[in-house]
């Protein structure tokens, strides 16, 4: 059978795209149904701050914090599994077997740590170029442990210094299943069935569709509150900048790998620790702008991580996520 022509190969690239732009609204529709949907039931019920409580057993939880972590964190994965069925897509391309060959363990290394070491350069920045919001007393922490009616056997630092080891160590794994609803979708389809855009393209969009599907819940006051310059409008704005940044991080040790599990592993990890500047902040900074990762200064670590693997000029290539 001879080779096809310049033009043949051109048709099935088109045919080829186009059946996955099929598969890929499909996608898309189920995930942003599902927690869109799900975001309509918490601002129906009391929006984030006057969720009704439940018990648990012997604990409490309120309303949508269940309904974030169950149906609007699972969105994007039970899209993933739905459109496989309804397209007949089959579940031989998965992609969830760790891939170690030819140093790609790496990869899984760099996933684990990177994302805290980026959170406190982020927040180190921060306090730098706005010290009068820096609070070195803790002043936020003994007020929570005060709350809580405990009296620490540590020293507040001595505190903050555990709770980071263990963010850095311990959150990717303890993380893992909550981060593993999105990067399902977001990771292991919805950037796969970009990547005939080519891999820059495909990580970028991917990012900023993750970013527009926070929008009601950042709406609703999620990582960024209320009380922030250009509330409420301003704040989807600011994480689909953090999105696109992250998610380059995340689509590169994707497609580094072949596999999704490092993509968790980073999402767990940046999870565990995100928080960690709130505890050292006084004065109420714009959340626009730090400590955490979400804010403009807070994530100028994964942005600088982001340029980097979207400029090199080997960042992306010989790339094995098929």
């Amino acid at each position: 059978m001879p080779f096809p022509s310049p033009h043949q190969k051109a048709v099935l690239k088109k045919m080829s795209l186009t059946i996955d732009l099929k598969r890929l609204l499909i996608f898309l529709g189920f995930a942003f149904l599902i927690s869109w949907g799900t975001a309509l039931m918490i601002f129906l019920t009391g929006g984030l701050e006057n969720s009704p409580s439940l018990r648990i057993e012997n604990a409490s939880i309120s309303l949508a914090t269940l309904l974030l972590a169950t149906g609007y964190m699972f969105g994007p994965a039970l899209a993933n599994i739905f459109t496989r069925l309804i397209t007949k897509e089959g579940f031989s391309d998965l992609h969830l077997k760790p891939n170690f060959d030819g140093g790609r363990w790496r990869y899984y290394l760099i996933a684990w740590f990177l994302p805290g070491i980026l959170v406190i350069l982020g927040m180190a920045c921060f306090f730098l170029l706005m010290p009068k919001y820096y609070d070195p007393e803790l002043t936020t922490l003994i007020d929570q442990i005060s709350a809580a009616s405990k009296t620490p056997g540590l020293s507040p630092w001595a505190i903050i210094f555990i709770q980071t080891l263990q963010a850095l160590f311990f959150a990717p794994v303890l993380n893992a299943l909550s981060t593993f609803g999105e990067e399902f979708g977001w990771r292991g389809y919805l950037q796969p069935k970009l990547m005939p855009l080519g891999p820059r393209k495909a990580i970028l969009l991917t990012g900023l569709i993750w970013g527009l599907w926070h929008a009601p819940i950042i709406l609703m006051g999620y990582n960024y509150g209320l009380d922030y310059w250009g509330a409420p409008f301003l704040g989807p704005i600011a994480m689909i900048w953090f999105t696109m940044t992250v998610g380059t991080l995340l689509g590169w040790m994707t497609l580094k790998t072949g596999c999704l599990w490092p993509a968790v592993i980073g999402h767990g990890a940046l999870n565990g620790i995100a928080a960690l500047g709130l505890l050292l902040t006084r004065n109420n900074p714009s959340t626009l702008l730090g400590p955490t990762p979400v804010g403009l200064i807070g994530g100028i670590g994964f942005t600088l991580m982001a340029v980097l693997i979207l400029l090199i000029p080997k960042g992306l290539r010989e790339i094995e996520f098929k």
